[in-house]
């Protein structure tokens, strides 16, 4: 489900010719990420079945807004829409596929091992003087401040 291209999924090769691991940002899929989709990813998770007005009342989302999106979640197979009546009204439920609770899995697995980099990145940095430049490339610090 992931829109990353071939070059991103294999890593990209570091100046000495080291295989680099693509940072965890590259592996979040845009139509599981938005936070309007992310949420009714997460919830239909945890239900069965989903009725819209509390889909719709649970993510404060007006009416049309979450027709949006669950629109843009059937068309690429997330979640599964049927409509029907209870009683004389009309309802609208909605269901998480299979695809969609691996894509639910995928952008979590994602979002851990980003929380994970960022938490050990906080505790390398302890060790590395403030403005310099780890291997990687990768600067440490803010900007130089006046004493």
């Amino acid at each position: 489900m992931s829109r990353r291209s071939e070059q991103d999924r294999q890593g990209e090769q570091g100046r000495q010719g080291e295989q680099v691991d693509p940072h965890p940002i590259l592996g979040l899929d845009d139509v599981v990420h938005q936070r309007v989709r992310l949420g009714i990813l997460t919830v239909a998770h945890q239900a069965r079945r989903v009725e819209f007005g509390f889909l719709r009342t649970a993510l404060g989302l007006t009416a049309g807004n979450l027709s949006q999106h669950l629109a843009v979640l059937e068309k690429v197979g997330l979640v599964e829409i049927e409509k029907g009546y209870e009683g004389r009204r009309p309802r609208t439920w909605l269901s998480l596929t299979p695809a969609g609770g691996r894509a639910l899995q995928a952008e979590v697995t994602q979002l851990k091992r980003l929380i994970r980099q960022i938490e050990q990145s906080g505790v390398e940095q302890s060790g590395v003087e403030q403005g310099g430049v780890e291997r990687g490339g990768v600067e440490r610090g803010g900007p130089e401040r006046e004493s």
